[in-house]
């Protein structure tokens, strides 16, 4: 029955934050592209964006706790439905993207953690190529994902619970770790600290303006997910107390976390080390993560002083425990943005949008349009896979059309916080901001901060000569705002 639902307690709605928001990979992928240097960044975005913010989302999640529809509610009650809708949908729109792209993504953590090393691009069934492989195992993974979603919160909430205890131990394995080759080298980091470390960057792709700002960018994205839990606030035991305190400490523990994580990484970590592989082509943004940690182990056995082999081999050990850790963090996440996101779309709008079947829920979760949701993805990933050099292009298209919609209802829900804290007669159980100009002032910093990362998104392809990436990625939040306008209006006529 609902009224005996176990809710969410404080702990387990930050292991769902952190699951959500924190990316672990975020901390090697940083310091390839900018060693120590990234570290001020990573602080300037969380300072300007995502701790001003989460507070934000806080005093909604407080004042509306008793509401279902998490992020549209907010701003419909804020500004109105139709600006609630559209920002919504083009948010929601983007979560489709993000579970074709990590439905087939998922098997390389995997097969870390398995072999020790990335095999997918020779794996295959049925005399499948590689692509249309991972295409097959994509598809089977989100019908996995859809039953046992649909099931309720109580088995996801075991999952995420998972995800989120692997990738905490594996920051603890990387500072505690990290911090005892620092030891055994007698206090030297792999990295120097001297000469201006934390102001430029040892890549040398990195070194001009438009280079850094473009890594402003990447920082913002780093801390990007956490609205998805607006959706868990009538699930959430005594949340008006719980979920301002749960996204409060998840939001410093990610901030603080991310620092640390990078500066760390400095004590076994040296762009000069063959091993590590830093400066060879080979290393990429898809794969640092994993060469890093496999770096880490062999460093603590040279620091150990064991032979290079047995080196070797705890490196890669440490490799396949990344492996693990990463899959379950991704299929914790998997889990949250099967359900929250879509959540918060049909629950919180108007029923009339909707086919009547789309909003029926079972176990409190809208299980038929989770399974329509599901079709749509496995739609999308068949296409990608099996249809070729025009088909992988059409992905690239969706992808760039995304990019920008993903974030621009970040300003959607800044600007309805200012129409929130106008409100008086909204009831305000938990305030932040105690003052409207304090308000004003994070409003229009957090704007300020994803308008320019949105901006400098769209224009950085044109500068290198993608002048196709910077049109589409133009059009998406204009095609997506449009068919949300459109469903909408239609709603809005038969109403009248």
């Amino acid at each position: 029955m609902i009224m005996t639902k176990k809710k969410l307690t404080l702990t387990a709605l930050i292991l769902m934050i952190f699951t959500s928001v924190f990316g672990f990979t975020n901390m090697p992928r940083a310091f390839f592209l900018m060693g120590y240097a990234s570290i001020p960044w990573y602080i300037l975005a969380a300072l300007t964006f995502f701790l001003p913010f989460a507070f934000m989302l806080a005093e909604f999640g407080a004042a509306f706790k008793d509401s279902k529809g998490g992020i549209y509610s907010w701003m419909a009650e804020s500004i109105n439905p139709k600006f609630a809708f559209i920002g919504t949908f083009m948010w929601y729109a983007s979560y489709i993207i993000w579970m074709v792209n990590v439905g087939s993504g998922i098997w390389i953590p995997l097969s870390n953690f398995i072999f020790g090393v990335d095999k997918t691009q020779s794996w295959s069934i049925f005399g499948l190529n590689s692509v249309q492989t991972l295409g097959i195992l994509a598809i089977i993974w989100i019908i996995f994902i859809t039953v046992v979603s649909s099931k309720g919160l109580d088995k996801i909430k075991k999952i995420t619970s998972a995800g989120g205890t692997a990738v905490a131990l594996l920051n603890v394995i990387l500072i505690v770790v990290g911090l005892l080759i620092l030891v055994l080298n007698g206090g030297e980091m792999a990295q120097p600290l001297s000469g201006g470390a934390f102001t430029s960057s040892p890549n040398a792709s990195y070194q001009s303006i438009i280079s850094i700002f473009s890594f402003l960018v990447f920082a913002i994205f780093a801390y990007g997910g956490i609205e998805v839990i607006g959706g868990l606030v009538d699930e959430t035991e005594n949340a008006e107390v719980t979920f301002p305190k749960a996204v409060t400490i998840s939001a410093l523990v990610i901030a603080i976390g991310y620092a640390i994580g990078i500066f760390v990484m400095g004590a076994f970590t040296n762009w000069d080390f063959a091993y590590t592989q830093f400066s060879s082509a080979e290393t990429t943004l898809g794969n640092v993560a994993y060469i890093t940690m496999n770096n880490m182990g062999y460093q603590l056995g040279l620091a150990m002083n064991l032979t290079d082999a047995a080196a070797v081999t705890m490196g890669n050990w440490f490799s396949r425990y990344m492996g693990i850790s990463m899959f379950l963090s991704l299929s914790g996440a998997f889990f949250t943005l099967s359900f929250s996101p879509l959540k918060q779309l049909i629950e919180g709008t108007p029923k009339e949008i909707w086919p009547s079947k789309w909003t029926k829920t079972v176990n409190g979760l809208p299980t038929y349009a989770m399974k329509i949701q599901g079709a749509i993805v496995i739609v999308i990933i068949a296409l990608v896979s099996f249809g070729g050099d025009s088909a992988a292009k059409f992905f690239e298209i969706l992808t760039a059309m995304t990019n920008v919609s993903m974030t621009i209802p970040y300003i959607f829900i800044a600007l309805a916080f200012m129409g929130f804290k106008n409100k008086d007669s909204i009831k305000k159980p938990f305030e932040m901001y105690k003052s409207k100009s304090k308000a004003k002032l994070a409003t229009y910093m957090v704007i300020l901060v994803v308008g320019f990362a949105n901006v400098f998104t769209i224009i950085s392809p044109a500068i290198d000569g993608d002048i196709m990436t910077t049109v589409w990625s133009i059009v998406g939040p204009i095609f997506f705002g449009g068919v949300a306008w459109w469903l909408f209006s239609r709603y809005e006529n038969k109403q009248k």
